[in-house]
């Protein structure tokens, strides 16, 4: 018998070919990196547009639409730069208040001046 004799081992060579088989049915698909990417670029996308939906819808909601953009930006700025810890839990309370419609919401206004 001489040692390329395959047929002296027929255990054997079933053995290696469903090795092989297993092999060739279980390697995975390649990844589609571009593709992923894009979904989530997307994605991303669209949550930024939502964000800033809901910051509009929140601005109209308190009543804020009717103040100036300067006006509106002094007051975010100084609640911005507030050291005040006390001062921003106080504001936290009242927009949780607001949220969840609290006697601290102020009343909705159907505009004109402030």
């Amino acid at each position: 018998m001489c040692s390329g004799d395959l047929t002296a081992f027929p255990d054997r060579l079933l053995y290696d070919q469903r090795i092989i088989e297993n092999r060739r049915l279980g390697m995975r698909k390649p990844r589609d990196f571009d593709a992923e990417l894009k979904i989530l670029e997307d994605k991303a996308k669209t949550l930024k547009d939502r964000k800033v939906r809901q910051l509009g819808e929140l601005v109209i909601a308190t009543g804020a639409d009717v103040l100036d953009i300067d006006t509106l930006a002094g007051g975010l700025l100084d609640l911005a730069d507030a050291a005040n810890a006390a001062r921003k839990e106080a504001w936290r309370k009242r927009g949780a208040g607001f949220f969840r419609g609290g006697p601290s919401a102020p009343a909705p206004r159907a505009g004109g001046e402030q």
